[in-house]
């Protein structure tokens, strides 16, 4: 059972982390320094677990319903011919900023302020964006802080109150901020006003629904995958505004959504965590009396 724990953790590391996982974790978690936040605060928590899968693909649904933010993820991102890149550098800088010390988040930061500030161009409809908007940037960004909420919520393991929710929402308006976002919502109910804001500048298209077509039924996954994810993708829809449906074509099953996908996606996520979690060392005697540790499971 050990193997299959490691083999399943390495497997699901190496996709979400990348070939330089192992030394990013390393120098995230372990290079001495002062860090943006404590142990104990609630993005921690929220980015620590594994609900964030979930949390990820709704956040990327959702924020696909802007014509200027999905024209600049088609035009510029490689999402389709580099899923997993991308993937990996969303994780990265997320991991950075969380749990990283000061010094190395404040590189991160910078350096994604650079690739935003070479990103721009014209929507469909001949609108000229540019990834440095503010506006723009306060869109990507309570989209994924609604998305990493709710799904930390749902099928977290240690969901937050309703101070913790204000207090996650307050942390990450802290990384936005220096993203160049401005008056970042601090609370949840000011995150709930800011995306009724947005919600008359969510069209939806051509590109969302291809995005989400891509995202949902032909990811480049291997076939032993593709039943639980599967079920991660019927988890995002199901978290997802109902008003949202239509404009990406979505099918909206709330009987369905509300058992069998939401127990499937409970399992799953439990899954993932289990395989995730380093087993405790346990202690066991040696036969010439001295004390050695094995792993547990």
């Amino acid at each position: 059972m050990a193997q299959v724990r490691e083999r399943a953790r390495d497997a699901l590391f190496a996709r979400v982390a990348g070939p330089d996982g192992p030394r990013n974790r390393d120098r995230i978690h372990h290079a001495p320094g002062p860090r943006w936040f404590a142990p104990d605060s609630a993005i921690r928590r929220v980015h620590g677990d594994t609900a964030m899968f979930v949390g990820g693909l709704r956040a990327l649904l959702l924020q696909s319903l802007h014509p200027s933010a999905m024209a600049a993820v088609a035009a510029h991102s490689g999402y389709r011919g580099d899923p997993w890149g991308r993937l990996q550098r969303t994780s990265t800088f997320l991991a950075v900023t969380t749990f990283g010390t000061t010094e190395d988040a404040e590189r991160a930061v910078s350096a994604v302020r650079g690739v935003h500030r070479r990103v721009r161009g014209t929507t469909a409809d001949g609108l000229p964006y540019r990834a440095d908007d503010p506006h723009l940037l306060k869109w990507v960004h309570i989209a994924e802080t609604d998305s990493f909420l709710r799904a930390h919520q749902r099928y977290g393991a240690r969901p937050l109150d309703e101070a913790g929710c204000d207090r996650y929402v307050a942390e990450t308006a802290l990384v936005a901020e220096k993203l160049g976002v401005l008056e970042p919502p601090r609370t949840r109910a000011e995150l709930d006003r800011a995306l009724a804001a947005y919600r008359p500048e969510l069209l939806g298209g051509a590109d969302a629904r291809q995005a989400a077509r891509f995202l949902l039924v032909t990811p480049p996954i291997p076939w032993p995958a593709r039943v639980p994810y599967a079920v991660l993708a019927a988890s995002a829809v199901a978290l997802l505004p109902v008003w949202t449906r239509a404009r990406l074509r979505l099918p909206y099953l709330p009987v369905a959504e509300a058992t069998v996908i939401r127990l499937a996606a409970a399992a799953l996520v439990k899954a993932v965590r289990w395989a995730m979690t380093a087993p405790e060392p346990v202690v066991v005697p040696a036969p010439e009396g001295r004390l050695r540790a094995r792993t547990g499971g």
